[in-house]
This record gives C-alpha cells, structure tokens and sequence, in this order.
C-alpha cells in the first residue's frame, strides 16, 4: 500500500514509467494519465506522441501542433495560405520530438484529411486569404507540409525507432516519391533507425517488370542500402522487379544478415523460377508469411520444398484466387509444424493427380493435413462450412485450442439448407479454450442452437465478439438471447452484430455495454492484411 501511494504521488518515477508503458496504444487511458499530476504528464506524453500518423480518431488536429514549430521561409509560405490562423499560439511541449515510429502512406493520408478539414475552415474567411480560394488540396500545398513536418522532424534530431516505407496507393504515388527524395537528402533522418520496414503494392513503377528503372524503385532501395537493418519487408501484387532487385542481386547485401520477416501478400508468383535461391542467401529469417498469393501451385510449392534451410512458414491463408492444387499438401506435410496463422476460404472445382474432384474434397483434404500436422496455430480462419467438413472443422478447433488465440468460422452460402451451423454451434462453445482475443461466427442461428452455445461457453473469456446471424432473413431474431448472453458473460469487452438489432439489446443492464456495441460488424471484422502487417 504505501508503494501504491508513492507511486500516484510521484515518488517513483521510474517505476511509473514502467507501468505507463504497459499502456502504449490504449489512447484513452493516456489521455486520463496526463491528467493524474505533472509527473503522469511528463512521461504520459511521449507515449502518446510516439506515433500519432497511426491512430485512427478522425482528428488530424495534431499537424497543425506540429507546424507550430515551424520557422523561417517555410512557416512564411506557409502563413502566404492563410494557415497560420490555424496553429495554435503556444505549445507546452517539443511534441516532434517524441515521434518514434512514421509510416510513409500513414503520413500522407493523414496530412491529406488536415488539409481537407482546413480548406472547409478557411473558405468562409477567404476574402482575408488571397491564396485560400485555389487551396482546395491543392497539390504544391500538400507538398509544402510534407515538406514542412519532414523539415520539423530533421532539424529536431528524432530518434526513429521504426522507418515503415508503405504505399499501396497509386493515387499518390508522386507525393511518395517526394518524401523518399527528401529523406535521401537529409539520410541522418534515417540512419539510426532499428527497424525498417518495407511494403509496397499496385502502383506505378512497382506493378511491372517493363518498370524496372523507375526513380521510385531506386529510391526505395537507396534507402535499404543506406543502413544494414532491414527486417522486415512486405511485397504486393506485381512487385517482382523489386523482388528480383532485393532478393536476387549484389546491391542488396546488407540485408542478407537483418532480414528476419518476409510477408508476401497477394503477390503475383508468376515467372518467378529461383525462391530457392532468394530465400537460400537470407541467413537470419526468422517468419515467412504467404497471404492470399496466386498461382501456389506444384511450380512455387517444389522451389520451396527444395530449400536446404528451414523455411519457417509463420502465416498461409488461400482461397480461390490462390490457384492452389494438391502439392499444398506436401506444404503443408513438411512445415506444418512452424504455421501460427491459417485461412482457408472458398474453393473452385479443381482435379489433380491425387484425383481431387471438387474445391470442397480439396478443402477437405487440406483440413486434414492442418489437423494432422499443424498443432500451433493461433489465428485460424475458416469460410464455407459445410455437412461434409463440419466435425473436421470441429476437431481442428479442438486440436488447437491450448495456442488458439483469433477464430472466425463463415457458413457456406447454401448452408441454410443443411445442418452445419446448428451442428458446430452445438458443438463449438464446449471445446472453445479459456480465453479468446477474437471469435466472428457468420452462421445461420437459430434460437435453440443458441441457447446451446451460450450455456457451453460460460467459462471462455472473449475479448471481442462478433456475431452475423445470416438467418435473420428467415424471420428469426436472437437479439433477446444476445442480449443475456452478455449480461450473463461480464467480461466481454467489444461486440458486433448484422442482421440483430442493436435498439432491442438496450435498456436494463446492457446500457454499461452500450459504448463497446459496434453498429456494423465490419467495426470489429480483423484485416488480414494489417494483422500480419502488424506482426513483429
């Protein structure tokens, strides 16, 4: 009790930091720190400044706190659009210098959305601002904060921690190249930095191997070239010039010793004849992560299965466009052991030399090589349930269940018309583990089941809930049911529903849950692509 009371009085700072750090990201409770005593607020304060381009409140106000410390032709130009009327007067800390993690797409993004909420602050007062009439995003303003933060972030001698060069969107593919030119004047920015990260996706200059040449692909990997701590990169869709440039060529050296973490998402496999040699000269890799990429077929799986070193399957999720065949088995077979994330979702019709008929015998089969050989996975996710894959599902769950972590099971469209939602709500909440951070059930639910699953599952512990009753349009509502189910499990903290409604789980006890409701189940739906992006 009295470290307790030396603690909120300040007496322990270093001790207090420690515990405020167990809080990084939770914004909102921050935010009630800084208002504990000046001690809470001078440490609170860097963590929630660390990396504001990521946090996701709609407010932008933040730009305009770090223009302030803007001085000399820049802030001039600057105040030449009738800007300066929106920064504030004084600031109680040298917020730019708190920043520790910027990601390239996140930065423009955001400067984008300030500058579109200042051009509607600024139009009603246009006639006192000559240049506020063409500032409507205008693009050579847009560039001039880009060039203004980057130019705050320098002169202030940052300690980057982590540089993530992102961009996905081809929209901006111009301002993207600005910034890395920017950088690559004043590479002090990023010299000391201990984590870079590198994704890129369709855009111009990356899409095509007949681009090989572009300034932007020679500025990504200038930037890798400049230090010898790239970790972890990202690859998209058609990036093969950038792949064969990183991975198979001399002036990529300094990564063969840091690269720890290769996530390929919806990469285009095609002409790609050497992954044995790419992945044979990485000495330290640590995760490899294969998301919805396209064609895995007998080609690509045999250039990994020859690998001499262990090649540590981390993350695989397929569908349709994956163009898989049979050979995922032997993939499967061989590194199993290392998968901590799978997806499975709806197959075509394929036949192969095992003599595979349908995508849902090959669903089947793969489901199977998962059970047998894959014993920690974390994050499983599974679409089209049907009569004939039911149990397996329900095994694999069971199997599972000491890592499992993440579990979205998706009914098949034309399960309305078998058992397979009743069998695996009748079935599921008794094998579930003790504690889940993210359960999506997308079935067809009807109130029996229900009541069925609610009463097996008392003793999980779910952190996010999200329920899709697709039955809903049969004229059944479970929305009472839902409603004592969260009464019942006080521990739950995130919910979402479609097709229930929200108006009828109000009143009595649920108004405490009322803040956590998500009105869209998208709001709490997991992007497997900023999941696995977000992987250390």
């Amino acid at each position: 009790m009295p470290s307790c009371s030396k603690l909120f009085s300040g007496n322990l700072p270093e001790l207090t930091y420690d515990v405020l750090k167990f809080l990084r990201n939770d914004y909102s409770t921050l935010y009630s720190c800084i208002l504990v005593n000046r001690l809470w607020c001078r440490l609170a304060m860097p963590l929630l400044w660390e990396n504001p381009f990521s946090i996701s409140t709609g407010n932008y106000n933040f730009i305009g706190i770090y223009l302030h410390n803007l001085n000399g032709n820049l802030k001039s130009k600057l105040n030449g659009y009738g800007i300066g009327k929106l920064l504030p007067s004084t600031t109680l800390f040298n917020y730019p210098s708190f920043i520790r993690y910027l990601n390239t797409q996140e930065f423009i993004f955001s400067v984008d959305k300030w500058v579109e909420v200042s051009v509607k602050t600024l139009k009603p007062r246009k006639r006192y601002f000559i240049k506020t009439i063409s500032l409507n995003l205008d693009a050579d303003f847009i560039r001039l904060v880009h060039t203004s933060l980057l130019k705050i972030f320098i002169e202030n001698e940052i300690n980057l921690h982590t540089f993530d060069v992102e961009f996905t969107d081809s929209k901006h593919i111009s301002y993207f190249g600005d910034i890395l030119g920017l950088i690559l004047q004043n590479t002090k920015f990023i010299n000391n930095i201990r984590y870079l990260k590198l994704h890129t996706g369709r855009t111009r200059g990356f899409s095509s191997p007949k681009n090989k040449d572009t300034p932007i692909k020679h500025r990504v990997l200038q930037i890798i070239n400049l230090h010898q701590n790239l970790k972890k990169i990202l690859l998209s869709y058609d990036n093969f010039s950038l792949y064969q440039s990183l991975l198979l060529q001399s002036e990529s050296s300094n990564c063969l010793n840091t690269l720890n973490t290769i996530i390929l998402f919806c990469f285009n496999f095609n002409g790609i004849i050497n992954l044995d040699k790419a992945f044979e000269q990485l000495n330290v890799l640590e995760s490899v992560h294969i998301i919805y990429c396209s064609p895995l077929n007998t080609d690509i799986i045999q250039q990994i299965i020859n690998l001499n070193k262990p090649f540590k399957l981390k993350s695989l999720f397929v569908n349709d466009r994956s163009q898989i065949d049979e050979s995922l088995l032997l993939l499967l077979q061989k590194y199993g052991n290392y998968l901590e994330n799978f997806g499975c979702g709806h197959l075509k019709y394929i036949k192969g030399e095992l003599g595979l008929e349908s995508g849902l015998s090959l669903k089947q089969q793969i489901l199977e090589s998962v059970l047998k050989y894959c014993k920690n996975i974390k994050f499983l996710d599974i679409c089209g349930i049907k009569d004939e894959i039911v149990y397996l599902v329900l095994n694999l769950v069971e199997n599972i269940k000491s890592n499992l972590n993440y579990l979205t099971i998706e009914a098949s469209e034309t399960s309305h018309l078998d058992n397979s939602s009743s069998i695996l709500l009748r079935n599921l909440g008794r094998i579930l583990p003790p504690k889940l951070e993210y359960l999506n059930l997308i079935l067809y639910i009807r109130i029996s089941d229900f009541e069925v699953f609610k009463n097996n599952s008392q003793n999980t512990v779910i952190k996010k809930l999200s329920i899709i009753n697709n039955v809903q349009d049969y004229g059944v509502d479970i929305s009472p049911y839902i409603k004592e189910y969260i009464v019942d499990k006080r521990t739950k903290y995130y919910l979402a529903f479609r097709n229930i409604k929200i108006e009828d789980l109000k009143g009595g006890e649920i108004k405490k849950f009322e803040s956590y409701i998500a009105k869209r189940d998208n709001d709490l739906s997991i992007d497997i692509y900023q999941f696995i992006k977000n992987l250390d």
